[in-house]
């Protein structure tokens, strides 16, 4: 990356970033998983100080996370791959899209919503019987089945993060490492309030839920990095396909989320909030 920084009134994030990590995309991608899942690691941990957030509260935190991840996925993902990695043609972007969200689809169908644990009810129908996935403790089976989906719609953010360094375009990067890491406090925070109310130790799943993020995001994170810069026509194709798993996230599962308990109002304006923050950081960082 050829950068000139002499006369330059300040350094910039990503000149920083760049000095420190260096211009391997790959390794850039791993050091973007490894921050988001500290940042995952963080929200998980903040249950130990905020003992007893309200539904509210989190509610907003949730829209908030889902605000930042919807522009993220236009600004740094499907924008870009159109105008910068297609040549102007938004097939290979949407294409992608469209395999991300049925990839999310397809595999959200292997485990129940995450609702299941943090309503105490279950979304059912005749293809997916309430007693298909059941364990035999009672207690522990919500929360095995609240990290697995959890873990699932994980998977396109590291995957996001590792696509934009592969890019070569480290500000890109940067702007969905800080959007992902910014929406992985609450997510974070979600996971151990769920995890408390099902009857588990504080400490010990505050800690276990930054673990199993990080055990996700940051070899996805480095795959996303390794595939697109050794493959570089796939990269429109990653762009949309991250992007569409994200989207799908936020409609399937965040905003049904934000939204059942009477609390759509702030559910709302976290979003909204959410999606300024991002775009800032965009502008900022572009």
């Amino acid at each position: 990356m050829d950068r000139t920084v002499r006369g330059a009134p300040a350094v910039t994030v990503t000149e920083t970033f760049v000095d420190v990590v260096g211009t391997d995309p790959v390794v850039q991608g791993l050091v973007g998983g490894l921050v988001i899942a500290g940042m995952n690691l963080l929200g998980a941990s903040l249950v130990m100080v905020w003992r007893d957030p309200s539904e509210r509260a989190l509610d907003a935190a949730l829209g908030f996370a889902a605000g930042v991840m919807l522009a993220a996925a236009f600004t740094s993902l499907i924008i870009p791959g159109i105008e910068n990695y297609s040549g102007g043609d938004p097939i290979p972007v949407l294409i992608g899209i469209a395999l991300g969200a049925a990839f999310l689809d397809q595999a959200d169908a292997l485990v129940p919503h995450a609702h299941y644990l943090l309503t105490g009810s279950r979304r059912t129908d005749a293809a997916n019987p309430p007693d298909s996935l059941e364990l035999d403790e009672e207690r522990l089976a919500p929360v095995v089945l609240f990290i697995l989906a959890i873990t699932l719609h994980n998977m396109p953010e590291g995957l996001a993060v590792g696509v934009g360094f592969g890019s070569g375009d480290v500000e890109a990067g940067i702007a969905l490492m800080i959007a992902i890491g910014i929406q992985n406090i609450p997510e974070g925070l979600a996971v151990s309030v769920a995890a408390i109310n099902a009857g588990l130790d504080r400490r010990f799943y505050a800690a276990f839920a930054g673990v199993r993020a990080g055990v996700v995001e940051i070899p996805l994170a480095v795959l996303g990095a390794v595939a697109v810069s050794q493959v570089e026509p796939l990269l429109p194709y990653a762009m949309g396909f991250a992007a569409g798993a994200m989207l799908f996230v936020i409609s399937d599962e965040i905003i049904p989320e934000t939204h059942i308990r009477g609390h759509e109002r702030v559910a709302s304006l976290g979003l909204m909030a959410g999606a300024i923050v991002m775009l800032y950081l965009d502008v900022s960082l572009g």
